[in-house]
């Protein structure tokens, strides 16, 4: 794999991984389906630990529960308990997803980069959402809670057609959003302990 070809993958994966943060089952799904068609993605899994991915099995596994997921997030009780099951799986899908579009690079900086940025971005945007809908839950009983799921389902999906489409343009985005998210946690922290 060559250098640029590599950046380009990295900046995929950091992509598929923040999208990861909003909807855990989404990104892997349409990176699957996009794997399987050989189309805006081309990726020699077959002799990988992620040759599955490269299955109809795959992408109708992936694709319902992908639904289940979308759907589960406007039961205003599930969403929440959801967040418990998410926040840890989304860390997963974000390393796995960058560690699966970086094969045939160098296995440690593949797996390096995918702990590190694929499951950090991942993790930090999983994080904000779950405080963005437990202040939801607080301040509108769980009324406000389905604006809340329609705008990670949206942001789900953008982030990772753009990931698959121009993953320079969503690198940075993504890398804005991650960075913005990381602040705003930062100057909460600070105030509280003020």
């Amino acid at each position: 794999m060559g250098v640029e070809t590599t950046i380009l993958a990295a900046l995929m994966g950091l992509s598929l991984a923040s999208a990861s943060g909003f909807r855990v089952f989404l990104p892997p799904f349409l990176l699957s389906i996009a794997v399987r068609t050989d189309t805006l993605v081309s990726l020699d899994l077959s002799d990988t630990g992620f040759a599955v991915f490269d299955s109809n099995a795959a992408v109708l596994i992936l694709g319902i529960a992908c639904i289940a997921e979308f759907g589960a997030y406007y039961v205003p009780w599930l969403d929440n308990l959801l967040d418990t099951i998410a926040s840890p799986a989304a860390v997963l899908s974000g390393i796995g997803m960058t560690s699966m579009v970086l094969v045939g690079s160098d296995p440690i900086m593949q797996w390096s980069f995918a702990i590190i940025a694929g499951g950090g971005s991942a993790g930090i945007i999983q994080a904000t959402t779950v405080a963005v809908r437990g202040l939801s839950s607080t301040l509108t009983l769980g009324f406000g809670n389905n604006i809340v799921a329609s705008g990670e389902n949206i942001a789900s999906l953008v982030l990772t057609l753009a990931a698959l489409i121009a993953p320079l343009l969503a690198a940075i985005f993504a890398i804005i959003l991650v960075f913005l998210l990381f602040r705003q946690a930062t100057r909460s922290k600070k105030i509280k302990s003020v």
